[in-house]
This record gives structure tokens, sequence and C-alpha cells, in this order.
């Protein structure tokens, strides 16, 4: 899952709003991000290793220490100390354990196959990116058209009052990572339009997807706040 997993962010800022979005943006997707930092230390690779050569059902990556059950339980106690530490609240620590922990279930249906450690152990998850792309990306809409509804709803049952423009700019965001897994769940960048070979150093996959993510973070971090007040 890509896009679903930001809107977690958005109902923990809301609820609990002594952490900061950027925060609570960069842990609920913490497993990627530790997979891109992975990828670069050789431990979990990644391919194909062109963006334009890569679909949803062709990418293949053992997420062993980013992504596997075991690892979460490391991963949880850090998530769980950071937030305690940088807010010095009990409560965006356990927060923080809830993000990583909902990112796990999320992907277990709609995302690639984990284990519960190394690929030789048993699975824990359906893979659907591999099996049934299509179906993933559909589980991932609909999770964040309702979390979504369900973070407007509660902003205007709490008298925050955003413009047109401004909500359509953070849905745009969630619609744009959808838009983007829908292009490409079975068919690459260079199969739809004829790309040539070529290697001019940043059409390399995880760059490609590094860039997606920081651009939808940076987006949100920007949009989400911007624009909101009280109503009198």
């Amino acid at each position: 899952m890509l896009a679903g997993h930001f809107t977690t962010a958005l109902i923990a800022k809301q609820k609990f709003p002594k952490g900061t979005l950027l925060y609570f943006l960069i842990i609920s997707q913490l497993q990627d991000f530790l997979w891109f930092t992975f990828h670069y230390l050789g431990l979990e690779p990644t391919n194909p290793t062109d963006a334009f050569d890569a679909t949803l059902n062709n990418m293949v990556v053992d997420m062993l220490y980013s992504h596997d059950l075991l690892p979460q339980l490391f991963w949880l106690a850090v998530v769980f100390l950071a937030g305690k530490f940088l807010f010095k609240s009990n409560q965006i620590g356990l927060v923080s354990l809830a993000l990583v922990s909902i990112h796990f279930i999320l992907d277990f249906f709609s995302g690639h196959m984990h284990h519960i450690f190394g690929a030789d152990s048993m699975e824990a998850g359906l893979g659907l990116y591999a099996s049934n792309p299509y179906l993933a990306i559909l589980i991932e809409a609909l999770f964040s058209i309702v979390t979504l509804w369900y973070f407007f709803k509660e902003e205007a049952k709490n008298g925050i009052i955003r413009s047109t423009k401004n909500r359509i700019a953070i849905i745009s965001v969630f619609a744009y990572g959808i838009v983007f897994m829908l292009i490409i769940a079975t068919k690459s960048f260079r199969q739809l339009f004829g790309i040539p070979e070529f290697d001019l150093g940043f059409n390399t996959n995880i760059p490609t997807l590094i860039f997606t993510y920081g651009a939808m973070l940076y987006c949100l971090n920007y949009f989400v706040p911007k624009l909101e007040m009280k109503k009198e």
C-alpha cells in the first residue's frame, strides 16, 4: 500500500495534536522508508532495477528486515521510544506503535508478500500486488476514501473550515498515488509508451520511489495544516 498509509497519519494528528504531522507521516510509512535504506545496504535488493520496466506485479523484493513479522517487534519498540522521548508522551509512543502495526495489517491485504521471517517461513500476507494488483489497488482506494471521509467529517464536527481548493489539493495527493499504481499495475512505462532502453543514471527504480514518497510527504505536510481555522 502506498497512499493509504499516509491517511492514517492524518487521523493520528487529528486525534493526538501533541505530535507533529511530519512525524506521523514518516512513522506511517516507516517500513517503506526502511526498505529503501536496506535496499542500498544490499539487504533488500529490489528488482527490476529500471523504473521504466517496473510494474506492481513484477517487482521482486524480499523485505526481510523492514516488513517481515518478527522484525516488526523491534521496530514497534523503536517507534514507541521515539514517540515517548521526542514528545515526552507515552500516548504519542503508543500512537506511533499503532501506526506501524496498521501499516503491517494494511500491507497484509494490499501489498507485496511478507513472511514471518524470511522467504522460507510462513507467509504473512496475501501478496496481491503480484497475484491480483487491481484488487490490491481497489482495497487501497476504498480504504483511502473512507479514511479521508472520516478525517474531513471530524474536522467539520470540530468547527474547522477548509476551502474547496485546499480539500481538492489534499485529495489529489492520494488520487495521484492510486492513479500512479493503476497505470503501472501490469504494464510498465516502457511497454505503455514504447520507451527505448537507456540509462541516464536517474531512471532507476528505488530513487523514483523515494521521489514519489518524498513528494507526497511534502505536499501533505504543506497542504494539511494550511488554511485551517476555527469558526467564529
